[in-house]
């Protein structure tokens, strides 16, 4: 596979749309999320991290500084790429990036098919598992 390059863009600049059509693909089209729940307001403010690779997005992943931590979400891959470390590139990228905003506090909520990848960067499952765009999903916490 090709060299992957991770950064943050711009809301809407080319690289964020097509951030946009690949979390499309893989949420709506792929996984049957209903499109009103995967795009939302919260898009508009958020740091848009991507990966390129071969000369196209082939993940991706927003960063929402809340109140009392950095919220991971919206992490997606290509189908083509995942396998590759896509992921875990973006998710050092982003973790690298946005340590100091909540004093290392990271969020997130996972599928809960995915818990393992983010056990490895140091997430902690907690409370019961829950329906998020009709796929099961665990809270998980960095801190």
């Amino acid at each position: 596979m090709a060299d992957t390059i991770v950064l943050t863009v711009p809301v809407f600049s080319t690289l964020c749309n097509e951030a946009f059509k690949l979390r499309r693909a893989v949420f709506v089209a792929e996984q049957n999320v209903p499109a009103d729940e995967e795009f939302d307001a919260l898009d508009l403010t958020a740091h848009h991290v991507v990966a390129v690779a071969g000369g196209e997005v082939c993940g991706t992943l927003r960063i929402i500084h809340a109140n009392e931590h950095v919220k991971i979400g919206r992490v997606a891959v290509g189908k083509a790429w995942r396998g590759h470390g896509v992921a875990s590139a973006m998710l050092t990228y982003a973790m690298n990036e946005h340590r100091s905003a909540r004093e290392n506090r990271f969020y997130l909520t996972a599928q809960s098919d995915k818990i393992a990848l983010y056990e490895r960067f140091g997430f902690a499952a907690f409370g019961d598992e829950f329906p998020d765009g009709g796929i099961p999903h665990l809270a998980m916490k960095n801190y």
